[in-house]
């Protein structure tokens, strides 16, 4: 019998090899208590959180709070059905509504997850004979999508317009063609080049769809993303989300304005084959999501906390992914994971809660710490994360 775990090896070695040293596995944390958006209680010690995605800080709002306590007495715990039967409910509607208020657009479609949208959407819009041209760093949820689907897949380099117009360019013009982009890539926060990206692929005669899962909530004068921020609002033709980040609670959802959007209902697997979210949920995301759109001045803060926090990090000579805070996340370069995991435990034991990140997830070679801010961070806070940086970074020798 041939041992299917066989070509784990290599990666169960590794992690052995780390925990023999003494430290505490970062992908096994448990959250003991939640206090609020920003603190947790983990192995009995007060915990500052700067990895959550809990952008918008509206996982302990009141009002979503009490619309998701109605729905669980008026609707029970569950579904236990999918959207093409017995699962959609009244909330799931009005989750919708809230979306084509919050957006804009026409038509919104919610999914269990944010990676079941990218899942369901990529997979059915390109199929056989059509190509999809995707970002090199794109998320895994895409990546996967393009697998799920029979369409060609074709990458360009990392934010590279030149490379999207290269490629793209040697494409048969008569094939039907998605380009899928970012507003946020989520390792190291930064942005795309959206208009030009746009540009270019309406040069070339292809439909856009940009996910906005670590845009969504703080860029744009509505919150709606990174594209609204650089003005492609009237040129991107599907957008997905996801509420496990700035709406503060589970789901994933795309929006568009396309005629025949609807359609999607029906031949989006992902979509037709699971389970529909509790009332609950869509309850509280609805509420969440109509509250963003008047969240100006918490969208504000946030912004403060990300370009105080990526200065002051600079400053004591850490290396980070971006020259100047782009978003909310704010990453971290370690040289390996053994670095990558001391430093972690040392903020981890000073009462900071970061998160590690390693290949896959991040381009190849690349290990490091992910800091993800909350507009709930106080200005206090954020003075004591970067004195907790200061101290667990000169311990370790990360930092002069």
């Amino acid at each position: 019998m041939v041992d299917l775990f066989t070509k784990f090896d290599p990666l169960i070695n590794e992690r052995e090899a780390l925990l023999a040293t003494g430290v505490r596995d970062p992908y096994a944390i448990v959250m003991d208590k939640v206090l609020s958006p920003t603190e947790a209680m983990i192995n009995g010690k007060r915990t500052i959180l700067l990895g959550t995605y809990n952008y918008m800080g509206m996982t302990f709002d009141p009002d979503v709070i009490a619309a998701g306590k109605a729905a669980l007495d008026k609707f029970g715990s569950g579904t236990t059905g999918s959207r093409v039967l017995n699962g959609t409910y009244s909330g799931h509607k009005d989750c919708e509504d809230a979306l084509k208020e919050y957006y804009g657009v026409d038509h919104a479609i919610v999914f269990s997850t944010g990676y079941q949208a990218n899942l369901g959407m990529i997979s059915a819009l390109a199929g056989k004979g059509d190509y999809i041209i995707l970002d090199a760093d794109s998320h895994a949820s895409i990546y996967d999508g393009c697998a799920m689907g029979k369409a060609e897949v074709v990458r360009f380099r990392h934010n590279s317009v030149e490379d999207l117009d290269k490629r793209l360019g040697r494409l048969p013009a008569e094939a039907g063609k998605l380009v899928v982009l970012e507003g946020v890539y989520s390792m190291l926060g930064d942005v795309a080049p959206l208009p030009e990206m746009v540009a270019v692929a309406k040069k070339h005669g292809a439909m856009i769809l940009c996910d906005e899962a670590h845009g969504m909530g703080f860029f744009g004068p509505n919150g709606r993303g990174v594209y609204e921020e650089m003005g492609c609002e009237k040129d991107i033709d599907f957008v997905v989300g996801t509420f496990s980040k700035s709406v503060g609670t589970v789901g994933g959802f795309c929006v568009s304005n396309h005629p025949k959007f609807e359609v999607m209902r029906l031949v989006s697997r992902p979509y037709i084959f699971t389970a529909s979210l509790p009332p609950s949920v869509v309850a509280t995301a609805a509420t969440s999501i109509r509250k963003l759109m008047h969240a100006g001045e918490k969208r504000a803060h946030l912004w403060k906390n990300s370009k105080r926090l990526h200065q002051g990090l600079r400053d004591m000579g850490y290396k980070l992914g971006t020259e100047s805070a782009q978003s909310a996340i704010i990453a971290v370069i370690l040289t390996d994971m053994a670095q990558a995991v001391s430093l972690w435990q040392g903020l981890l034991e000073a009462g900071l809660y970061v998160n590690t990140a390693r290949p896959p997830a991040t381009p190849a070679g690349m290990f490091l710490l992910r800091c993800s801010l909350c507009a709930e961070h106080t200005d206090e806070q954020v003075g004591e994360i970067l004195g907790m940086f200061e101290r667990a970074g000169r311990a370790t020798g990360v930092i002069p």
